[in-house]
Formats: C-alpha cells, sequence, structure tokens
C-alpha cells in the first residue's frame, strides 16, 4: 500500500527524474529504518557461484546504480548482490534525453541511456559506498563497457583498461556486449569478434592474476535475448572454451512484441519487464539444458513476482536479478523473491 502510493507520486514524473530522486535519498531511508516500512531483510539462502559465497541468490542488474554511489543502501533492501555499470574507461554522458520510457500497462519500459557514467576513476571513488554492505557479506559485481566513441575494432583496449583498474575492487566482473544503446555493440557477439574479444579479456585477467598473488575474480558474460538460439549457444561454447566463469542472460530487448501500440513503444532502446520474462527464461532454460553445469547462469529479465524468481531457478539459473521489476514493484519484490527461491530449494532438497 505505501509503495503504491510512493509509485504513484514517482511516476508522475519524468521516469528519469524519479530515478536521481530515490537515488538521492535512498541511503537516509535505509539508514532511519524508514524501508522497513515497506518491505523486511530476509533470512540469508547462502549459494556458491562462480567460486564464490552469495548470502542469498537475489540481485541488482547493472543500471540501476550506475556509478557505484548507494551500494550499501541496495544491500540494505536485502540484495545479495550488487552489480553497478555498465562503467567504460572515461566519463560520457550517454544518449540525449530523453531517453527513459514507461509502458505502465505491460509492465515495461524502454530506455537508451547508452552507458552514462562517471568514468571508472571516479566510480572507484564513490565505490566506499559498497564498504557496509561487502563487510557483511554482499558481492559486488562491476559491469564494463566501452566508450562510445571508441571504434568497435578497438573495443578490446575498452575492456582490458576497466578490467585493469576494477580488478581489485570487484567480487566478480560483467561484461556487457549486448546493450543496444551503443553503436555496433552488439556486433561483439559475432563469431570471430567474440573470440578475439574474450581471449583478450581472459589473457589480461591471468596477467593481473600473475601480479596480484594469484587473485581470481570471477568474468560473467551478458547476452541479448534477440540472437538465434544456435547463435546463443555458440556464444556459450565460446566463453567455456575461453575459461569465463558466468553467463548473464539476458539483457534488454530490441524486440516489441506484446507491446505493440501502447504509448512510448515505438521508442528506440532496450526493453525490459515484463514483456521479456518469456524470452528471457527461455533463453537460460536453453543454455541450461546445452551447458548441463558447466558454466552458472545469472537470470535477469522480466522477474516482477517471486513466483517469476522461482520460474527462472527452475529454467536452470544460479541466481537471478531484478530491475525493472523492482521499479513497478519495489523493495518488498526482494525480500519476496528471496524468499519464494529459498522456499523453492528446501523442496528441491528434501
Amino acid at each position: 500500500m505505501l509503495y503504491n502510493i510512493a509509485r504513484r507520486i514517482l511516476f508522475s514524473m519524468n521516469p528519469e527524474t524519479a530515478h536521481h530522486v530515490i537515488m538521492a535519498n535512498l541511503d537516509w531511508a535505509v539508514q532511519l529504518g524508514l524501508t522497513n516500512l515497506v518491505t523486511h531483510m530476509p533470512d540469508d539462502d547462502p549459494i556458491e557461484v562462480m567460486g564464490l559465497r552469495f548470502p542469498n541468490t537475489i540481485g541488482l542488474a547493472a543500471g540501476m546504480d550506475k556509478d557505484g554511489e548507494r551500494v550499501s543502501a541496495f544491500g540494505g533492501l536485502g540484495f545479495g548482490h550488487v552489480e553497478i555499470g555498465t562503467i567504460t574507461p572515461l566519463a560520457q554522458p550517454g544518449n540525449p534525453k530523453p531517453r527513459l520510457f514507461r509502458l505502465i500497462p505491460a509492465g515495461g519500459v524502454i530506455n537508451r541511456m547508452g552507458f552514462n557514467n562517471e568514468g571508472v576513476d571516479k566510480v572507484l571513488q564513490n565505490l566506499r559506498s559498497a564498504d557496509a554492505f561487502r563487510l557483511r557479506g554482499g558481492i559486488l559485481g562491476i559491469n564494463i563497457g566501452k566508450n562510445a566513441v571508441t571504434p568497435i575494432e578497438n573495443a578490446l583496449s575498452d575492456y582490458e583498461k576497466c578490467l585493469d583498474k576494477v580488478y581489485d575492487a570487484a567480487d566478480y566482473i560483467a561484461i556487457n556486449i549486448s546493450s543496444p544503446n551503443t553503436k555496433n555493440l552488439r556486433q561483439l557477439q559475432g563469431a570471430g569478434e567474440l573470440e578475439h574479444l574474450v581471449s583478450g579479456i581472459v589473457a589480461k585477467r591471468e596477467e593481473l592474476k600473475a601480479a596480484r598473488n594469484g587473485k581470481h575474480v570471477p568474468i560473467a558474460v551478458k547476452l541479448a535475448p534477440d540472437l538465434e538460439n544456435d547463435d546463443i549457444l555458440r556464444c556459450v561454447d565460446t566463453l567455456i572454451e575461453k575459461g569465463i566463469d558466468g553467463v548473464i542472460c539476458t539483457n534488454t530487448t530490441i524486440n516489441r512484441k506484446g507491446v505493440e501500440g501502447l504509448l512510448h513503444a515505438e521508442e528506440t532502446g532496450g526493453l525490459s519487464g515484463a514483456p521479456l520474462r518469456e524470452r528471457s527464461t527461455a533463453v537460460v532454460r536453453l543454455v541450461a539444458e546445452h551447458v548441463k553445469g558447466e558454466i552458472p547462469i545469472i537470470a535477469s529479465g522480466g522477474v516482477m513476482t517471486g513466483s517469476d524468481a522461482v520460474e527462472k531457478m527452475e529454467a536452470g539459473a544460479k541466481l537471478v536479478q531484478l530491475f525493472t521489476g523492482f521499479i513497478y514493484n519495489g523493495p518488498k519484490l526482494v525480500a519476496d523473491s528471496v524468499e519464494a527461491i529459498a522456499a523453492w530449494r528446501r523442496k528441491q532438497n528434501s
């Protein structure tokens, strides 16, 4: 009830303005316990994925806390992991506004933000915000990408620069090659391009490991839902072959199936939320049946309820991330999803 009132106020604002209002007030709202009026901290339901102990299965997807300013505040809402970013080597403003649109009847959001962020050096300074979260066992993911001005043929250089800088700060690193909002980025999922990129990233990690007494930071790659199924499996085979630790299924979609005719449906950008759920889950299932446990899957896309989160686990995911569902349904969705999956896992083990 309380979040419904808050949502009416927030949804009366421009979406990007509403986001800034939430971000500006989240720290004190969590610290003063105001968020306890709309949710509660779920009990731990630990799981080991990519060699890391996650306190629960539910994480915040990249895109919400782009600059790593509110990690512990989000942790205070019950997230077991928080993935910040996407961040790039140099600060960049992103695409022109307006660039964020709600499709309210469909429970969806279209964004064409374009990796707006303060740049890797400033984000690393911001990550003091993660100290309390990590101290109590929370997992910090850092999602990295390329600058818009970097030619696609030089993309590896940008990923290497970010990898080098965030290596000591991250519990895991996510590689974003699937956003539809940076020109030509999705080309990096092509056969030759992906092999070149991933080989370079893994080689860079080996160099960083050697310089840091063997410290291994897991790397996950985020894929688009719009690839043909055969191409998805080709990508995943390449990730396994090259030694990548996880795959995130999926990013936003450029498909508009199910939202045709709605206000803002024709806006360019990536569609997230309820309209993405079916395809995203299908990709999780496709990958899980193909890899048979060789690489863990982090599911992202269309989780609007606790039962949606369980659906992702049933399809083969090890972790589940929230984004648009969190916008529409508020912090209660975090506890609902953690607890629904915990009950499902207990049943599986009984």
